[in-house]
């Protein structure tokens, strides 16, 4: 730690020369006003000591202020040294942003204080700069989040004789055990509508948090949406496009990344919805009628996220959605979810969101999904989920 004082008494500056050069601390002691402002401006210091009557009680505290102007930032805290019959002049220094202060008495036993005040001062100063970045990081990965969030939909289609609810949310830490931080994440969902009819619904998972997962995850959106799908006879023949394309791209690869991708094209004239799994969880579908729900596909018949095998091929599945069912289509966070708390960590799994359909099943489509994210959340007994989740909740009325 290197330190700067500037004193009024050069027998104490001698005194204080020895007890603060110690222990690998480097201490510079002055009893020269110029001098010790020069050395303030032209070099590092992480602690400046200055008595509030050097060079004089008249002349102190605007030395203070010209010292103070040179560290704009207030990254070196100072530490004002006072006479008790001082006291005027330590409210004014005070006033003017003095970090922190110690009382002289005459028979010099405040030495003896000094150096854990010097301690103190810089441990003080950088936890200051420590929440500082803190929250520039927070805003960050606020930023992030809000620029991953700008692709999802915010206006559902509805096509005629079916509804639609979507919901993203992304995981939470805690910081300190206290204060939730939603993370920046790689989750999305969408739904559009092709030239030829069909409305196509997916949701995507990439990798990991931050800004390389929210990258990866606009990266494919934008690939998606500018691939021609016309020229693709199936969701396979498309994904499989897209997973050659995101294979080659440098943003996605970066550091083993992948995402997976559940692609389905619903054809609003047959009611026949086709998809294509890229690691993401089947869809499941509710019966109204029964209130049954099947799975439809298994998990090994997923194909592997996007981004791993350039070569892959991918599988197409296919089938008529029945009038009066319900079809949920999400990434692995709803699944996934559990009790930070659970050394197990037991999963919500598929019997909790099966569970949740089937309780579900007589209120409307949004109020579903609100309770499929409730049952979820009071699973995790309220700490949110450690993973982004995003679900796409489809009804066929008619």
């Amino acid at each position: 730690m290197r330190v700067l004082v500037g004193w009024d008494d050069p027998a104490d500056a001698e005194t204080i020369d020895l007890l603060l050069n110690v222990d690998g601390n480097q201490a510079e002691v002055v009893t020269d006003a110029a001098e010790y402002e020069r050395a303030a401006a032209e070099d590092d210091w992480d602690v400046l000591v200055q008595a509030l009557s050097f060079p004089s009680r008249e002349t102190s505290l605007e030395l203070y202020d010209r010292i103070d102007q040179h560290d704009g930032n207030g990254h070196v805290p100072v530490i004002g040294v006072w006479h008790q019959d001082e006291i005027t002049e330590l409210a004014q220094f005070v006033s003017h942003g003095l970090h922190s202060h110690l009382m002289r008495d005459s028979d010099g036993s405040f030495l003896l204080l000094l150096t854990s005040m010097i301690d103190a001062a810089q441990t003080a100063v950088q936890a200051q700069q420590e929440a500082l970045i803190s929250e520039r990081l927070r805003q960050e990965v606020d930023s992030v989040r809000r620029l991953q969030e700008s692709v999802i939909p915010r206006d559902l289609i509805r096509p005629k004789g079916y509804n639609l609810a979507a919901r993203y949310e992304s995981s939470e830490i805690h910081v300190s055990g206290i204060v939730p931080v939603a993370m920046a994440g790689g989750d999305y969902y969408d739904v559009f509508e092709l030239s030829d009819g069909k409305l196509v619904l997916l949701v995507g998972d990439a990798s990991g948090h931050g800004v390389k997962a929210c990258m990866s995850i606009m990266t494919m959106h934008s690939m998606i949406r500018m691939i021609d799908s016309s020229k693709f006879s199936t969701t396979a023949e498309f994904v499989t496009e897209v997973n050659r394309r995101m294979c080659a791209n440098d943003i996605v690869q970066d550091e083993g990344g992948f995402i997976t991708l559940l692609y389905s094209m619903l054809d609003l004239k047959t009611n026949r919805l086709q998809w294509t799994s890229a690691g993401s969880p089947m869809p499941l579908l509710l019966d109204l009628g029964t209130n049954e729900v099947k799975p439809l596909g298994y998990e090994d018949e997923a194909g592997l996220p996007l981004a791993i095998e350039g070569d892959w091929k991918y599988e197409c599945f296919d089938f008529e959605v029945p009038v009066n069912s319900r079809l949920l289509v999400y990434t692995d966070g709803l699944e996934e979810a559990f009790p930070v708390s659970d050394a197990g960590h037991d999963q919500f799994g598929i019997e909790g969101i099966i569970s949740s359909l089937q309780s579900s099943s007589m209120l409307p489509l949004d109020d579903a999904l609100e309770k499929l994210f409730s049952d979820s959340m009071q699973y995790t007994r309220g700490q949110g989920r450690a993973d982004d989740t995003s679900v796409l909740l489809i009804e066929r009325t008619a």
